[in-house]
This record gives structure tokens, sequence and C-alpha cells, in this order.
């Protein structure tokens, strides 16, 4: 395959664009493009910013020499979403003496996302944010929609707002030195689009596997485009998660569950949402919703791109459903899960009964 840049609008009240390319971290005239202002905080974590912080600010001083470019590094890791990091930020926002014209700058993965534009959002009542994902997971899910959030000890993503980002900018060139387990990760998200809505991008997924975990710079910016292409058309409709933009959370209702007991040391985001989705897959099945042969040609692709399928050893299905009673998309009615009639048919389903729950988990 022949690597092209891909550009996907992303509509609704605040529309934006996502940029996906190789190159485009040193792109000073792209970067540049969202910034109202002349201050700039450039929010990163101890691994990434000593890779790209510095041709970040390089490139948008070429482009803007009157930009003043101020950075707050944090720690590495999901440990690090707290709200303690995230008071962190907002003291470095007042110590900069940013104004409501500044552009807050996210580079880095899910966590420095979701950190970093949730202060965004209520600095001043909130600010622009630029995403500028490091990881393919964040460039295909965390870094598109507007979602941001801490994690607190009782459960993931508890504390956070709706807040849209100007830009999505997403190298493609970074992902080389993404480590092979993060890369992984980010294409538990990407069959997640397949699985939840889109059979056809299943089987595109299935014949290009080599190339992606290869590292194929076309192959991957292909499926980043056509994954944010799915979450950019649902986001548009549905964007506070009223209703179909729950379908996004397939296998995270057991993926968070499964973060949560382990302390955020155990599987990664995407580790934990693949074994969730082959957890979902079996869940419909003993609802009777859904064939098994489905859930064995689910579980068949996500082995062979490296990734676990099933509940790690030592988890409590009590304790387990206890988080998932704390879930965001838990009701009044009960469980809420995100199941599915077969590949590609996903749906919400509430009400789930415990005990079918359980019964998945301790199989």
């Amino acid at each position: 395959m022949t690597a092209r840049s891909h550009e996907v609008a992303v509509a609704g009240d605040a529309p934006y664009t996502i940029h996906i390319g190789a190159g485009l971290l040193d792109d000073g005239a792209l970067l540049a493009r969202s910034l109202r202002g002349r201050d700039v905080m450039l929010v990163s974590d101890c691994n990434v910013a000593p890779l790209y912080a510095d041709r970040v600010a390089a490139a948008l001083q070429a482009a803007r020499p009157d930009v003043q470019v101020h950075r707050h590094v944090l720690p590495a890791g999901e440990a690090a979403k707290t709200l303690a990091h995230f008071a962190e930020v907002t003291t470095a926002l007042a110590d900069a003496r940013m104004r409501r014209d500044a552009t807050l700058f996210a580079l880095g993965g899910g966590v420095i996302g979701d950190l970093a534009g949730f202060a965004a959002a209520c600095w001043m009542r909130g600010i622009d944010c630029v995403q500028l994902p490091t990881t393919l997971l964040a460039m295909v899910d965390s870094s598109v929609g507007g979602k941001t959030a801490v994690d607190l000890p009782q459960g993931k993503n508890l504390v956070g707002a709706f807040h849209p980002p100007r830009a999505v900018i997403a190298d493609t060139a970074v992902l080389r030195t993404l480590p092979a387990r993060e890369l992984r990760a980010g294409l538990a998200e990407v069959v997640k689009y397949g699985a939840l809505g889109d059979a056809d991008f299943l089987d595109w997924l299935d014949d290009h596997a080599d190339a992606l975990l290869a590292m194929d710079d076309a192959a991957l910016a292909e499926a980043i485009a056509r994954s944010c292409a799915h979450k950019a058309a649902i986001v548009a409709r549905d964007p506070f998660e009223h209703g179909e933009r729950a379908l996004l959370n397939l296998g995270h209702t057991f993926g968070h569950a499964i973060e949560t007991e382990q302390g955020y040391g155990g599987l990664n985001h995407g580790e934990a949402v693949a074994v969730g989705m082959v957890l979902a897959a079996q869940l419909s099945e003993t609802l009777g919703l859904a064939p098994a042969t489905d859930t064995a040609r689910l579980r068949d692709l996500l082995q062979r791109l490296g990734l676990p399928v099933a509940l790690p050893g030592g988890l409590d299905a009590d304790r387990l459903l206890a988080h998932m009673r704390l879930d965001k998309k838990a009701q009044a009615d009960g469980l809420r899960f995100i199941v599915w009639d077969g590949i590609g048919r996903a749906r919400v389903l509430a009400g789930v009964p415990e005990a079918a729950v359980r019964d998945v988990l301790r199989r």
C-alpha cells in the first residue's frame, strides 16, 4: 500500500478536522492553524516529551515566531490520570498566566489526552485544546470525540467533561517508536469499530493484520482513518452519549472493571478492552442474541493481533460486578451492556441480569 495523508471531518456544534499522516508534528503551519492567541501550553509525559516536545515547539515557533510555548511534563502511565495531576496542570496554566485565547496542546497517549483535555475544559471555563496523539489507541479513540476525564480509586474516568478539541493531528510516523504492546493495544480499539458496526471493516482487518503488526504506514493510516470516520459519524449524531454513542463502549464495561480491580497496573486499556469484547460476545451468546461462531471469529482475530482474550487469573467475579455497578453506563434499572446480534450489529441492552454476567465471568 502507498502511504497518503487523510483528513476526517467531525461535524456538530463545534466541528473540527482530524489530520492523519506521517510527519505532521513537523508541519508548523498545520499546528499553528488552530491558534487564536499566542500562548501555548504543551502538556506531555516523561516518555513522550523527550522524543517530540522540542520538535513541536520548534515547528510552532517557526510558523508563528510570536508564539510563547510553555511546557508541563507529567509522569507516564494510567496511574498519573488523577485529580492531583489535573491540579498540577491547572496550576501550570495559572503560573503561565494563560488567557481565554490560549491553546493547550496534548502531546501523548490517551492518559495525556484525557487529563490535559479536562484541564483545558476547566481552565477559565474552557480554552482550546489540540490533540496530538502519539499512540495508536489515542489516535483511533480517546483523542476523538471530546471526552475528557481523570480516574478515581473507585473507577475509571468518573470525573470529566465533554470538550471537543479544536483539531486532532495524528502523526503516524511516531508509531515507529511505539512499543509493540502499545501498538497491539491500539489495534483492539480498531477491531472494535468493525465489531460494533462494520463487518466489511473486520474483513479488511483480517486481510491486513500482518501489515498492521509490521507497522506498514499505509495500512496504519487507512485503519486510523476508517476508525476515526466511524467514531466521527457517531459522535456527530450523539455528542453527549445519550444514545448511539454508547456503542463505542463495546467491551468497556468489562474492560474498565478489570483495569480498576487490577489498580491500573495489570492489563493496559486496549488489552482490557480486547478481553471485554470477547466477554461481551459471550454474554450475547448466553442471552441467546448471537451465534458462537461470531464470538470465535472475533477471538481469533484478536489473538492473531497478539491480544489477550480471556479474563486474567485471580480476579473475583463479585468484585468485578461491584465495579460495573459504578460504571457510567449503569442506570437505575440495573446494568447496561453493549451486546451484539452478531458481527457489525451492536446495541445497548439495559437490565442485564447479574446472574448472566456472573456466569460469563466464571467460565
